[in-house]
């Protein structure tokens, strides 16, 4: 599993035009996506790590701030543009593997106590936020 951490100062998520996640003030976008050969111990270490990273202003993680997260499934992460103009999908996992991983990430979250906000898996969704810093971080579990 892959996260792009994102300082926020207020993020939401938007599907056919209604928000279905929202946070106002300091918190963390969670873009994440899954490869084939994931499962649960990547879950573990991706939740953990979300939570913790000192990110936030003043070397606060999550748990410190007691500040929420905005996750979303992208499945562009695992994109591979290499060669050519097209880019290729081959190594993010199909939704049957990816979306129980996703959820199961999100519920990992919520388990150490944030408040964690999504959009919905495989819809077209408009994010927005205020990238603070900026601060954008690479994760890989």
């Amino acid at each position: 599993m892959k996260a792009v951490l994102q300082r926020a100062n207020g993020a939401s998520v938007s599907v056919n035009g209604q928000v279905v996640g929202s946070f106002e003030g300091e918190g963390l976008v969670a873009l994440v996506g899954v490869t084939h050969d994931d499962g649960e111990p990547q879950a573990v270490k991706l939740a953990r790590r979300i939570a913790e990273l000192r990110l936030l202003r003043d070397e606060r993680s999550l748990i410190d701030a007691d500040a929420p997260v905005l996750v979303i499934s992208q499945f562009t992460l695992y994109g591979e543009a290499r060669k050519g103009r097209r880019p290729t999908w081959h190594a993010a996992a199909p939704a049957q593997v990816a979306e129980p991983l996703v959820d199961r990430l999100i519920e990992l979250l919520r388990e150490r106590g944030l408040r964690v906000e999504t959009g919905i898996f495989g819809a077209d969704m408009a994010v927005t936020f205020t990238n603070d810093g900026p601060v954008t971080l690479i994760i890989d579990a």
